[in-house]
Parts: C-alpha cells; structure tokens; sequence
C-alpha cells in the first residue's frame, strides 16, 4: 500500500509538472488566455482527487490502468478548455489504457460564455406536456416570452422539448434554440450508441433513458453553443482542444454507456485495436524506449521520464491543432 502510495505520488508530480510546464508555454507564447476566475492548480488539484478514486470496470484504479501520457493529455485538455471536474463541468472515462475527457452541459455552457464574452449567460429548460409555452420569431430568432409550467407536469415520461436560452450582457436574448422531442430523438439517433429504438422510444436501461431532462438540456445547449464556439476568433488552441474532447465522447458512446451523474466509477471500454490487456499494451510500446522492456520508466531518471511523457503528449496532438 505505501509502495502504491509512493507510485501515485511520482505520478502526480511528473504529470502536474508537464501540465503546467505546457499551459505557461502556450501563455508566455501569447497562444492561451485563460479564463480570469480559473485556477489551473486548483483544477489540477481538483481533478487528481477525482482520478485517484475513479476506477475501470474491472475496479482496478485508473491511474495504475492509464498510460502517464494519456492521463497528462486529459488533464491539459481541461486546463485548456477552463473546466474544473470539482464544479461538475468534465468527467474523466477509461478507455482502454487512456484516460479521456468528457465535458458535461456545465462545461459546454462554460466554454461557450468563454469564447463568446459578450454573452453573459446561457440556461436551458425541459417542456413538458401540459405546459404553456410561447415564443416569437423575430429576425428569424425564436424568443421565449413565456413559460408557465405546473409542478404536476414533471414526469421525464412526458417531456415534449427542451430549449437553451444565450442572454447578452445588456440583457438581451441574443440567440436561442428550441427543439421538440422528435428533433431531440432525431439528434440521439446520430449517435452509434443507439439510444433510440426503432419504435421511437428510448432503449431502457440507457443514459438517455435515466436521465431524459439532463440529456434534453445537454442536447439543445450543445447546439446552442456550436454556433458560438463554430463563429469564435479564439485561440485555435481552445478550439482544437474542444473538438477533441467531441471527438473522444463520440467515441466512447459508441461504446459503452456514460454515466453522466457519476465519477466515482468510470467505464472502462476496449479501444477495440488489439487483444492486448492494458498492461501488456504499455509494454509493447517501445518505439521512443519510454515504455518497454528496453526502457521502461523505471530505469529512467526523473528528467528523461518527464521528456518521454512530454514527448508522447506533443506526437498524440501533433495533427490535433496549432501549438500541440
């Protein structure tokens, strides 16, 4: 156990060294502005609370599970994006032997009202039967002038829609969204993991099933802050880095489900490129002598095992975006 203890200890160390090394680069280089109420220790330390309790599905730990490379790639894209797991903004998913990041609908909204500054704020609604809607069209965007909603209406059995809401810093609506269930229904069914039937309802069991309201949100707000993010002259940095964090939950809905509400135990999922275990997949890496039996980490010193995780950050990005 103190071994362990010792092992997560070097972990952390070399890990949040290389992450901060590599934000203060891309600062002192003028690529990344990070948000003024964003601490990129404070995430750091956030997020290694969470990884040292989140687990795969086999219950082993995802820091002894994940490649160093994979979990520092992780940690850079949330320090990148200003997302901190403590505020709920990102979850951390096994995949594999890499650790990935997920941003929920909190953290979607935050990078939103990051790249879009005169926005002031974003929310979103559930619709559900029987509730008193109205809305107008003017210049062709839809604004919500009315929402009456009785307590006896919340059922997720009977939700009829949902809408995101982006409101200015003078007040103003300046772009909103609005989407019945059967466009929201139409959305999930572009995702590989099916959590539409054929018959129109949603397969029992899966997140969207369990947590109809949140993923209703989490859909139409997605789509709201799409245009902001699509339209944004922010650093390319940021923008890469969204778009990777898309590409990796694409990835692992394809999969597996994700537990939108919980981090205490995260999903681990076959990347599906080998029979290899994740342990036996560290070992054959041996291409730049940092894993391996000709050059395993242990036999390296404090300095090199850094090099080699920076290294292996830099060729995982390299075709990712500008300063990878």
């Amino acid at each position: 156990m103190a071994e362990q203890s010792s092992d997560l200890l070097v972990i952390k160390k070399e890990t949040a060294d290389i992450v901060l090394s590599k934000v203060q680069h891309f600062q002192k280089n003028g690529e990344l502005d990070l948000p003024p109420n964003f601490s990129a220790s404070n995430a750091l330390k956030s997020a290694w609370l969470i990884l040292q309790e989140t687990v795969d599905k086999n219950k082993k730990p995802a820091l002894s599970v994940c490649t160093k490379a994979s979990i520092a790639n992780a940690l850079l894209d949330m320090v990148i994006q200003g997302l901190n797991p403590a505020k709920a903004q990102a979850y951390f998913i096994v995949r594999g032997n890499k650790l990935c990041l997920d941003r929920s609908y909190f953290g979607t909204k935050a990078v939103a009202l990051r790249v879009a500054p005169d926005l002031d704020d974003i929310f979103a609604e559930v619709i559900y039967k029987g509730d008193e809607l109205e809305f107008r069209i003017e210049k062709g965007r839809r604004i919500i002038e009315k929402h009456i909603q009785k307590f006896t209406n919340i059922n997720n059995a009977d939700i009829a829609g949902a809408y995101a809401v982006a409101v200015g810093k003078d007040g103003e609506v300046v772009r909103s969204e609005l989407m019945t269930m059967d466009q929201l229904k139409q959305a999930w069914k572009q995702s590989p993991m099916h959590p539409v039937l054929d018959n129109g309802d949603l397969k029992p069991g899966s997140t969207h099933a369990k947590f109809t309201d949140e993923m209703s949100k989490k859909t139409v707000t997605s789509r709201l802050a799409k245009h902001f993010i699509n339209a944004s002259n922010d650093s390319d940095l940021v923008i890469a880095s969204v778009k990777r964090t898309d590409e990796h939950t694409v990835e692992i809905e394809a999969e597996a489900e994700v537990e939108e509400l919980a981090n205490t135990e995260v999903i681990d999922i076959d990347p599906g490129n080998g029979d290899q275990e994740p342990e036996k997949a560290d070992e054959a890496q041996t291409a730049d002598g940092s894993n391996g039996k000709n050059g395993t980490t242990d036999e390296m010193s404090e300095e090199e095992k850094e090099e080699a995780i920076a290294k292996e950050i830099d060729e995982s990005q390299a075709c990712k975006g500008p300063g990878f």
